[in-house]
């Protein structure tokens, strides 16, 4: 049952249902997810400002013999059409091809998890709001009402945070190096290659670490999820993939520059970006990757490029994202249609199997959800998810907190600018852990 209600303060009252949530399911050690597009305008639209509570069902993805997450996601969802809410974490890709994964991880989370929630509550732009769950709404809407949510934002006094990369900016360039050479010898033609940040003793409050970084970085495909005590909190500018109907639509990201402190200068950085080579080449070689992913799944001669090169501003850095799309075929599943997309190419490189291969060999963290997929699936199969990047994950318990960041590595690429790029891209999660 879906229940619209006219709210006053649509913004105010937003946050204060996700505060609501996260107290609410504290007491049970539960499920919270909140999508965040942050009123941005994207190409083919944003995420929508969703909030889901609660584990009305809970997929197993266990002890199923032969059958990989995806398709355990589909029957689950075949089984019982409705709203299905998680992530694919990176790591799935040993599922899918002959692969594996060296590194340990300290933060335990599951390579996939999803849920049927109990609630859904859509942000509308009227000031209404779209409730659907099975419960008592006026119950519900009496509940956030009533909730406080002035100590869930509260930062109280803590020890400052921080923040060490797990390799030095030495050990990185070596590794640029190491990957040019695997380029002359043709094994890649590009790699995407990340590096850990990470926090020993942190102590934070999720839900104003999560705020803090949603206003200084604000970006279309943002998210919040609770599960149990561990968090992930992100502000991805990049979609993965989205299907409306038999639509599908990917939107892979390359290219990425700061942004100005005057209006001239972010003019002149914005046009240097344009007229990147370099940025263009590495943006061209992974619009053919992920084209010939969408055609694994896609009606014949129905893959288009829509958009090759659009440059997009965000608070923090200019961006070039191209967006590809495809008509899926009525013989493939929306699941396969993820599956065979999975993962998204321009956080592995190409050829993109021997770019994992590579990536397992030279990285020294495990990826686990930094690399994958937030996003939802709806009743009738439609579903979008967005790359996990840009991402917070925090083990509340053990105190410990871990973010990721990467760059494309071409023959061309000048080893020390690709450690500012990184340095670049880690500034806003530093900025709200260490400020």
């Amino acid at each position: 049952m879906a229940v619209c209600v006219p709210i006053e303060n649509p913004l105010i009252w937003r946050w204060q249902a996700l505060a609501w949530a996260i107290s609410r399911e504290a007491h049970s050690n539960g499920f919270v997810a909140f999508l965040n597009n942050n009123e941005t305008t994207y190409p083919n639209g944003p995420f929508p400002n969703r909030l889901f509570v609660g584990s009305k069902r809970v997929v197993s993805f266990s002890n199923v013999a032969g059958i990989d997450a995806f398709r355990t996601l589909e029957k689950a969802h075949r089984d019982e059409p409705s709203f299905m809410v998680g992530y694919f974490g990176y790591d799935l890709k040993n599922q899918l091809e002959v692969l594996s994964s060296r590194n340990s991880t300290r933060l335990e989370l599951p390579d996939v998890y999803f849920v049927e929630p109990e609630w859904v509550i859509d942000f509308t732009t009227d000031n209404t709001v779209v409730v659907r769950g099975a419960g008592n709404i006026d119950q519900l809407l009496k509940g956030i009402a009533a909730h406080d949510s002035a100590q869930a934002l509260s930062t109280p006094k803590k020890t400052p945070v921080s923040v060490q990369c797990r390799v030095t900016p030495t050990e990185y360039q070596a590794a640029v190096r190491q990957i040019k050479e695997h380029i002359v010898a043709g094994d890649v033609y590009e790699l995407n290659y990340c590096i850990e940040f990470f926090a020993d003793q942190a102590q934070l409050n999720p839900l104003a670490t999560y705020q803090a970084l949603n206003e200084r970085s604000p970006m279309p495909f943002s998210n919040f999820i609770k599960l149990g005590d561990k968090y992930i909190i992100g502000a991805s500018p990049e979609r993965f993939l989205k299907k409306e109907a038999s639509r599908l639509v990917t939107q892979p990201i390359k290219g990425t520059i700061r942004r100005g402190q005057t209006p001239d200068e972010d003019a002149l950085l914005r046009n240097q970006l344009i007229n990147s080579e370099k940025e263009r080449a590495e943006n061209l070689m992974i619009v053919d990757l992920v084209r010939n992913d969408l055609a694994r799944s896609a009606v014949t001669g129905s893959v288009r490029v829509d958009e090759l090169f659009g440059i997009y501003g965000f608070r923090q850095v200019y961006q070039m994202i191209s967006t590809v799309s495809a008509t899926l075929r009525d013989s493939v599943s929306w699941a396969d249609a993820l599956r065979q997309a999975f993962p998204m190419g321009s956080m592995t490189g190409a050829p993109k199997i021997r770019a994992m291969q590579l990536i397992d060999e030279l990285e020294v963290s495990r990826r686990g959800v930094y690399s994958g997929a937030i996003g939802f699936v709806t009743p009738e199969g439609d579903f979008d998810f967005n790359v996990v990047i840009r991402t917070l994950l925090y083990d509340a318990r053990q105190q410990y907190a871990s973010f990721s960041v990467g760059s494309a590595i071409t023959y061309d690429a000048d080893p020390a600018q690709e450690w500012e790029e990184c340095l670049l891209k880690a500034s806003a999660i530093r900025q709200v852990l260490e400020s």
